[in-house]
C-alpha cells in the first residue's frame, strides 16, 4: 500500500468511525513509523486527507463543598494524596513522585522536579497538612530505617545520580514521600528497591469516593488541580500567580479555569438574564 490507501485509511477514520484527532494522529505515527523505519520507505507528503475536528472539552471544577464531601469519605494515605493534589494544584505523577527533600514545612512549600515542561516549580504547602504529614513521614522513616536493617533502604535516583553519589540512594532525604507497600525488583539493572506508590492505586481511590459520596461529575485525580486553580481565583487570588504555581506555560490555559470560577458563571448568567 502507497499514499493514496494511506489517505484513504487515514480518512476513513475520521469520516465513518468518527474518532479523535489524538486517535487519528496516534495511527499517522505508527504507519509513518513502520514504513520509515521497518520498510524503509518514505509515501510522502499526505495532502489528501480529512482531518478529525479536534474536540474543545471545559475542564471539570467541583465546589468547595463538593471537594469537602469527596475528601470525607477517603481515608488513610489516599485521603492524605487527594488532600495534597487539591492543596497544591498537583498532577497525579507529581504527588506519587514526591521525595522527602522536596517538602519544606518551615516555608511552607513543595518543590516539584522535572515536572510537565522539564522545569522545577514551587507550590504551597497548606497549614492544615503539615502535621499529618509530618506523622506519615515518621511512618514511612520507620519503614525506610527497616528496610536499611534488612540490607535494602535503596530507591531509584534520577539521570546520573547514582554513578555522582553512590550511597545517595539509601539516604533518608531520597525516599519517596509516598513509597509502595512492597520491595520490588528494577527490570533494569536488576536491584531491589522501594518504589513509590502505584498511581493507579489513588485512582481507584477516588474513583471508590466519588461514588460513595454520591457525586455525579466525572471526577478523577487531575480534577482537584483544577479545582486549586479555580478556588484561589475565586478567592480574588491573581491569576499571573496561579499561573506560576500550576506551572502553566501560557495564561490562557489558567484563563479557562478562570472563567469557570462561579462567581464569574453567576455573573454571566445575570448578564444574560438580562438581556433577555
Amino acid at each position: 500500500m502507497g499514499k493514496p490507501e494511506i489517505e484513504a485509511f487515514l480518512t476513513h477514520l475520521a469520516v465513518d468511525h468518527n474518532v479523535a484527532a489524538s486517535t487519528q494522529n496516534q495511527a499517522f505515527s505508527a504507519l509513518l513509523f513502520l514504513y520509515r523505519e521497518v520498510l524503509k520507505t518514505d509515501f510522502g507528503q499526505l495532502d489528501d486527507v480529512t482531518r478529525a475536528q479536534e474536540r474543545k472539552r471545559l475542564p471539570v471544577v467541583m465546589t468547595k463543598s463538593e471537594v469537602d464531601r469527596l475528601l470525607a469519605v477517603m481515608t488513610g494515605t489516599h485521603q492524605l494524596m487527594a488532600k495534597l493534589l487539591y492543596g497544591g494544584g498537583l498532577r497525579l505523577m507529581e504527588c506519587v513522585r514526591l521525595r522527602v527533600k522536596d517538602i519544606d514545612f518551615e516555608k511552607l512549600v513543595v518543590t516539584l522536579r522535572d515536572t510537565k515542561s522539564l522545569r522545577d516549580r514551587v507550590t504551597m504547602l497548606p497549614d492544615k497538612l503539615v502535621v499529618p504529614l509530618r506523622d506519615h513521614l515518621q511512618r514511612v522513616k520507620i519503614l525506610h530505617e527497616e528496610d536499611l536493617k534488612r540490607g535494602y533502604g535503596r530507591v531509584y535516583l534520577p539521570y546520573a545520580l547514582k554513578r555522582k553519589y553512590p550511597n545517595a540512594d539509601r539516604e533518608w532525604c531520597w525516599q519517596y514521600v509516598f513509597p509502595a507497600a512492597g520491595l520490588s525488583r528494577d527490570p533494569l539493572d536488576g536491584e531491589t528497591r522501594r518504589h513509590h506508590v502505584n498511581e493507579t492505586s489513588l485512582q481507584r481511590a477516588v474513583k471508590e469516593a466519588v461514588r460513595k459520596a454520591g457525586l455525579t461529575k466525572p471526577i478523577g485525580c487531575h480534577t482537584f488541580r483544577h479545582c486549586f486553580a479555580t478556588h484561589l481565583l475565586e478567592r480574588g487570588k491573581d491569576i499571573r500567580t496561579v499561573q506560576e504555581l500550576l506551572g502553566h506555560k501560557d495564561v490562557t490555559t489558567t484563563q479557562m479555569l478562570h472563567s469557570l470560577a462561579p462567581a464569574r458563571l453567576a455573573g454571566r448568567l445575570a448578564l444574560q438574564t438580562e438581556k433577555v
